[in-house]
């Protein structure tokens, strides 16, 4: 069962996570930055949360795959929004999968994988930060 300790630890987790990846983009001056990773991250961690705690409440009733699997299916479409195409290219990819990313981290740490959630920040953060001086103009 869940405890507002554990609620909270959780929830505070993916604030701070999310703000990581956010700041990254808020400082390239993307379409999605700061407030909109903070704010997938801790709906997604909290979306997680509430699976665990339909399962505990339901017992094998309960699938908390279920809406975790919908939160990733949704934030396509919020991804799809941040994609521009024009004549000089496309635009937006790299903060469309950081959202999407931002999502999965959030599940982690509602699902209390506190290491998975901090590892995959740290290989985002890596990725945003040192390869795109290896990305083609």
């Amino acid at each position: 069962m869940l405890t507002f300790i554990s609620t909270i630890t959780r929830l505070g987790l993916a604030l701070i996570l999310g703000s990581l990846i956010g700041l990254e983009r808020e400082k390239k001056r993307r379409s999605a930055g700061l407030r909109t990773h903070i704010l997938v991250c801790v709906g997604s961690a909290l979306i997680m949360l509430v699976s665990i705690y339909l399962h505990d409440f339901y017992g094998e009733k309960g699938d908390p795959g279920r809406i975790a699997a919908g939160v990733i299916t949704g934030i396509g479409f919020l991804g799809a929004g941040t994609i521009i195409r024009s004549k000089e290219g496309i635009r937006g990819l790299t903060t469309a999968a950081s959202i999407w990313i931002s999502a999965g981290i959030g599940l982690a740490a509602g699902a209390g994988y506190f290491s998975a959630a901090t590892a995959a920040t740290i290989i985002a953060l890596l990725t945003l930060y040192m390869l795109k001086r290896y990305e083609q103009e």
